[in-house]
């Protein structure tokens, strides 16, 4: 009763293709088995199976069903359009889908809009505590950066290999198969993403009512409902329509890059005045234990966080192969040049003890530098803030609907609006999620666990790319990387695990790694074995209902 219930939505869903197309439609298998791999769309190369119920088209890594992602790499996959990676779009028997709609301003906007969140008007003051001087944290801010520039391209590679959206879920299906994609996805679905979009909401939460309150500290629980508020107005930005999102995406990463002008142009007019006091002796003080310089990476690398964030939208990117590593290799080091121009600016007005002592770097920047105009400073942040939690919802809601698609989470995350081509269950589970987190959880908690956790996958991820190196030689790559690059940034990442447990060994560390490893006890069951909770059929046709969505292997005959 509940397939026939389910066909029947699907069928009703797709009304405006059937109209447009005079084609009727079909209902096919929505969930992909772990062997199965990345479905890709389109007309690619691949392996399909008709039936009396339509067509599903499935296309595979290694050119066969066992090998799990990719595509074969034929010259016939450029046929769709002018990027060998773009296939068509919306045409006759291809699935409803993400449709191709960033470019190369949305891309850089979206990964500048992402990395310049809260972080280089806060992490200043931690990063120069726990290096001890000027200097050595100059040399973390560069270093963050150059390493964010690499892992970045290395990304691009697999991106350019595998365009399916999800970054490292994808590339882990296809280099190690199931059960590391599916540790990422219930990591990164559960906690990673859903924390970050809840460090940066209590953030803006944080510089939006103290602009309000100048003589005590905000009220946290006006803080949180300002959070909260801020987390609703992003979900529904996001499942409204993706060009509202790119669009606010595009006009915050402008007005924030304005405010970080602000900065800089103030610094540099109090450097000609001569204030350069603080900026002598820079090295004085350093403290260069091995604990010491990994937290410091910690905190300045989360400032740069969000620099793979593109990799996530790759379904939806114009031209993959070129608009992907050129938005990297412009967004990146724009930002790398920001933040260490921020930082200067600041030494301008502050010394390092008072930077260090400052909860907010760039208000009190504001208060000694503008005057009357002193306000500015709170707004910048908040501004760039909402920009950088849009960019990070964006993102995170194309993870969980690629896991999904391949049967590794529920399979109403995988569903898509069947007008908007928005992924919106997905947008709104992680929503919710980030929502528990603003309301239990607190910033600087939230950043240790994500920071450590993060770098396990980003790790994994550069290990991915040296597997593929050798075991899939012949695999497509219109951008590749010089091999030492992922091999550097997989020595650093293991030495940022590792270093703060010998250091000074926390229980939270061994907490997220448990809780990581944890994901197996639902992975055998449900996803290996496929075992199905009988009410869950039913839930999916209800929200199927209330949403509107169908899922990625509707076809038309």
């Amino acid at each position: 009763m509940l397939d026939t219930i389910k066909e029947f939505l699907d069928c009703r869903f797709i009304k405006a293709y059937k109209q447009a197309s005079g084609t009727s439609c079909a209902q096919g298998n929505n969930n992909a088995t772990p062997k199965d791999g990345i479905q890709w769309r389109g007309n690619r190369t691949g392996s399909g199976q008709c039936n009396g119920n339509g067509c599903n088209l499935r296309y595979n890594s290694g050119g066969d069903a066992e090998n799990g992602g990719g595509f074969n790499g034929s010259e016939d996959s450029a046929a769709g359009g002018p990027d060998q990676l773009e296939g068509p779009g919306a045409v006759e028997n291809d699935t409803i889908h993400l449709k191709r709609r960033v470019g190369l301003i949305s891309g850089v906007a979206l990964i500048v809009g992402t990395m310049i969140g809260s972080g280089i008007f806060v992490s200043p003051s931690g990063l120069l505590e726990r290096t001890g001087s000027i200097g050595m944290s100059f040399v973390i801010w560069m270093a963050c950066g150059l390493l964010s520039l690499l892992g970045a391209l290395a990304y691009a590679e697999l991106g350019t290999m595998n365009t399916s959206s999800g970054a490292e879920y994808a590339y882990f299906m296809d280099a190690f198969g199931a059960p590391p994609a599916f540790l990422f996805s219930w990591a990164s679905t559960l906690v990673l993403k859903p924390s970050q979009m809840a460090i940066i909401c209590l953030s803006f939460g944080k510089y939006a009512v103290e602009a309000f309150v100048s003589e005590c500290e905000p009220p946290e629980i006006v803080v949180k409902m300002v959070a909260l508020l801020t987390v609703v107005v992003i979900l529904y930005v996001n499942c409204y329509s993706v060009n509202l999102a790119t669009s606010v995406q595009n006009v915050f990463t402008a007005a924030k890059l304005v405010a970080v002008l602000i900065v800089i142009a103030g610094g540099t007019y109090k450097m000609f005045e001569g204030n350069t006091q603080h900026l002598r002796e820079p090295f004085r003080g350093t403290r260069s234990s091995v604990g010491n310089i990994a937290t410091a990476f910690y905190t300045g690398l989360w400032a740069y966080d969000g620099w793979n964030n593109l990799n996530y939208v790759t379904e939806e990117i114009k031209n993959p192969s070129r608009n992907l590593p050129m938005s990297i290799i412009i967004g990146i080091p724009l930002v790398t040049i920001c933040y260490a121009l921020i930082n200067v600016s600041y030494l301008t007005v502050m010394s390092p003890m008072e930077m260090i002592t400052s909860e907010a770097v760039a208000v009190t920047f504001g208060n000694r530098l503008l005057g009357v105009m002193a306000w500015l400073m709170p707004l910048s942040v908040t501004i760039s803030t909402f920009g950088s939690a849009n960019g990070t919802l964006f993102a995170a809601g194309r993870l969980c609907f690629a896991a999904s698609r391949e049967g590794h989470l529920l399979d109403i995350l995988s569903y898509v609006h069947i007008r908007r081509y928005t992924p919106a269950p997905g947008l709104i589970f992680h929503s919710l999620i980030a929502a528990a987190m603003v309301l239990y959880g607190t910033i600087d908690s939230l950043i240790d666990f994500f920071s450590f956790t993060a770098w396990i996958f980003y790790g994994g991820a550069m290990l991915a790319l040296i597997v593929m190196r050798y075991t899939k030689p012949n695999y497509p790559r219109p951008y590749k990387v010089p091999i030492i690059i992922p091999y550097v940034v997989l020595v650093i990442s293991f030495y940022l695990i590792v270093a703060p447990i010998v250091d000074k060994p926390t229980i939270e560390y061994l907490y997220a790694a448990l809780f990581i490893f944890s994901g197996m006890v639902f992975y055998v069951p449900f996803v290996h074995y496929k075992m199905r909770i009988p009410f869950m059929d039913g839930v999916t046709v209800f929200l199927q209902m209330i949403f509107e969505v169908a899922p990625t292997s509707t076809m038309l005959e």
